[in-house]
């Protein structure tokens, strides 16, 4: 199996008394793992390893997590933080329903105290579950939020300020923003594809007008100097960027949508439509699934 390393980025002395014996392992780590962790911060860190990308942060009082990708991956982000501290789990957000950020909450059941998530996204998760169940598919044990919000959520942890934001629908009806204030570090979950074609939730209640508008509300709120934190990217080193590549992502929807809108007016058929290879002006963005997004602009445009 390929050997990763655990990667500490901008903080190599942690507060030893928040982090308990996190320093020493994180600087001697070297194992077998298809994953990777990754400090932000000198408490926030990054996880990946199948699915969108989990964020945590350390404290004295307890460990806050920022999604929970599958089973799996959840146990092994688990064993790993037990191995470097001796601190609980704490809470657990999602960022929104989908599997890949919420199927991994069954792993923190006992765990944490509460799990957190949007209101939306807690009846989207429980939504997709019983509409498997009645297609007669199998599906794995859930751990549903028992926190929910509407337009905002905010806990106060050992001095740290954490906040949720829910600005509207965008890649589904219930995408939050959660936000470590004091690391100035933000986890946008799947609002934000880095140079990837995104999933357009229209069953979710994704709405391509709105997400532009969203990612508006959210670089306005955390500005320049935040550490964004992406649910995808095509380059698995870019989950992490800039404000700039929040808005170049939202350049991509409306450059997607303005094509998709000049189409239509042009009297083209949705079959003719979907042949596009290539959205005008959009250079960076790569990866399958760009039929995805012009079938979603698609209906979006078509069904007002």
């Amino acid at each position: 199996m390929k050997r990763r390393n655990f990667l500490l980025g901008g903080g190599l002395t942690l507060s030893a008394l928040a982090l308990g014996r996190f320093t020493s392992f994180a600087s001697n780590l070297d194992f077998a793992a298809a994953f990777n962790i990754k400090m932000l911060t000198d408490k926030v860190g990054i996880f990946t390893e199948q699915g969108g990308t989990i964020m945590f942060m350390l404290s004295k009082s307890g460990i806050v997590v920022v999604d929970s990708q599958f089973p799996d991956p959840a146990k092994h982000l688990i064993d790993e933080l037990k191995k470097a501290n001796e601190m609980p789990f704490d809470l657990l957000i999602n960022t929104h329903h989908h599997g890949d950020h919420s199927g991994g909450n069954i792993a923190f059941k006992g765990l944490v105290n509460h799990v957190v998530a949007h209101q939306n996204s807690a009846l989207n998760q429980k939504r997709v579950i019983e509409e498997a169940i009645k297609a007669g598919r199998k599906v794995n044990e859930q751990y549903y939020p028992d926190q929910v919000f509407n337009k905002k959520w905010k806990y106060k942890i050992d001095g740290e300020h954490i906040k949720a934001h829910y600005f509207g629908a965008g890649h589904t009806n219930g995408d939050a923003m959660i936000h470590f204030e004091d690391q100035n570090v933000v986890h946008m979950g799947d609002l934000v594809f880095n140079r990837r074609y995104p999933f357009i939730d229209r069953a979710g209640g994704a709405n391509i007008s709105s997400w532009i508008k969203v990612l508006d509300k959210g670089m306005d709120t955390f500005g320049t100097k935040t550490q964004y934190v992406f649910g995808h990217a095509f380059d698995s080193e870019k989950i992490v960027g800039t404000r700039d590549d929040v808005r170049a992502f939202q350049d991509y929807l409306e450059k997607l949508l303005a094509h998709v809108s000049s189409e239509i007016k042009a009297g083209k058929s949705k079959e003719d439509i979907m042949k596009t290879t290539s959205i005008p002006g959009v250079t960076e963005w790569k990866g399958d699934g760009i039929g995805r997004g012009i079938d979603a602009a698609y209906q979006e445009l078509t069904s007002k």
